[in-house]
């Protein structure tokens, strides 16, 4: 993993708990005719995050932060209350990787009413992660859209590992008109090939070390694929994991990369790319990868 660099910054970084003063501060960037990138987060932050924030900083006169563990897309009471929360070390990093402004409101601050709007955007919503949490993506969509609103950024980041998350954000600015840019940042790995994740510190001593053979078995069936079918590589990719002590295949797709819809056939598409969900340990924690067998 790459060390986080330090960023020279002229001013102090700013961390806000009212909406209401985030977008009083804002308003006079915008006066100035500065350019906002926004990078929406649940904390917890790691070098994956940092990238977003690195890259955001380049490509924006002010950057945006927003640390908030959503409620409305955890499906799971128990996965919400054990979700990771880690303020204080968030804003170290973000100060060093130089963004300017952090949003770390209450529950009761973003959501001052119960949001009750629905989105729905077959098919890339209601497969996959969609299939098997649902309303996850529906509450992703509700806090999404609203940073949206409050934020109201030239450009927003988002992390590849939450490859699905990407394509529902994208369907939902169509649908609701935003006028924001959504940059898609190339997932950060361990050097053992481990995804970075939040929920990466709640793994054992011992589950962290099997949790590599999630990615070691996707990029083992890349060079398998080339001389077998479709459902061949499924196979041998659950099979391959399962046969881990301690891993349990949730599910595996090999998707068409825009639709999101499973192939047959190799030649289906020129985009294709494998989508997998692992849980980890006796817990157990809950991880999610994805590999690319063919690009656009």
């Amino acid at each position: 993993m790459h060390p986080i660099s330090e960023t020279s910054i002229e001013k102090t970084m700013k961390v806000f708990d009212k909406i209401v003063d985030l977008q009083n501060q804002l308003f006079e960037d915008f006066k100035q005719g500065k350019e906002v990138g926004l990078v929406p987060t649940m904390g917890a932050l790691h070098e994956g995050h940092a990238s977003l924030v690195r890259r955001s900083v380049k490509e924006n006169a002010v950057t945006v932060v927003s640390v908030f563990v959503n409620p409305t897309q955890f499906n799971d009471k128990n996965d919400l209350k054990n979700y990771p929360r880690t303020l204080d070390a968030d804003c170290q990093l973000l100060e060093k990787c130089g963004a300017d402004y952090v949003l770390a409101p209450s529950v009761e601050e973003m959501y001052p009413t119960p949001d009750t709007r629905q989105f729905e955007f077959p098919p890339v919503s209601t497969v996959m992660e969609g299939a098997h949490r649902p309303g996850h993506f529906n509450g992703v969509c509700q806090v999404v859209s609203r940073l949206f609103y409050i934020v109201k950024p030239q450009r927003a980041y988002f992390g590849e590992k939450d490859w699905q998350q990407i394509a529902v954000v994208k369907a939902m600015v169509r649908h609701l008109g935003i006028k924001v840019q959504i940059v898609e940042c190339e997932i950060v790995r361990e050097k053992d090939g481990l995804a970075l994740s939040s929920r990466n510190t709640l793994l054992t001593k011992e589950e962290r070390a099997i949790a590599p053979a999630i990615y070691k078995a996707l990029k083992s069936s890349l060079t398998y694929a080339k001389k077998h079918t479709v459902k061949e590589t499924h196979d041998k990719v659950v099979a391959d994991i399962n046969a881990v002590e301690g891993l349990d295949v949730e599910y595996f797709s090999i998707v068409d990369g825009n639709t999101l819809q499973d192939i047959e056939n190799w030649d289906e598409t020129p985009y294709v790319v494998g989508c997998i969900t692992v849980y980890c340990g006796k817990t157990p924690i809950r991880l999610i990868d994805h590999i690319k067998y063919k690009e656009q």
